[in-house]
């Protein structure tokens, strides 16, 4: 099963993050380019110390942990959402929260 997922990202192109169960640690913001037989070929890159390194990593199928994306991103903050003009009435998202202090 973990397998056809990771072929599935693979296509798919999208980035993930990768727990590697034998070295604990979490790979970010990572690709996979390559399954070949039990090795998932990974591109990612570092930033330490003012300086990008792009890394390709091959890691064994049964050494995957955990692979998770991200789905979306909101801002943090009391910040409107921006509307499409094209978005039906009904379909909107209004202004839970109006000023308390109407002037």
């Amino acid at each position: 099963m973990l397998h056809r997922k990771i072929y599935q990202l693979c296509c798919d192109g999208r980035e993930v993050c990768v727990f590697l169960r034998d070295q604990q640690r979490w790979i970010e913001r990572a690709r996979i380019i390559d399954i070949e037989g039990d090795l998932v070929t990974l591109r990612y890159e570092t930033d330490e110390d003012d300086e990008v390194s792009s890394w390709e990593e091959m890691v064994r199928l049964e050494s995957i942990g955990a692979v998770s994306q991200k789905l979306a991103s909101v801002p943090r903050g009391n910040i409107e959402p921006l509307v499409s003009d094209d978005c039906p009435e009904a379909e909107q998202i209004r202004n839970h929260f109006p000023d308390s202090n109407p002037e």
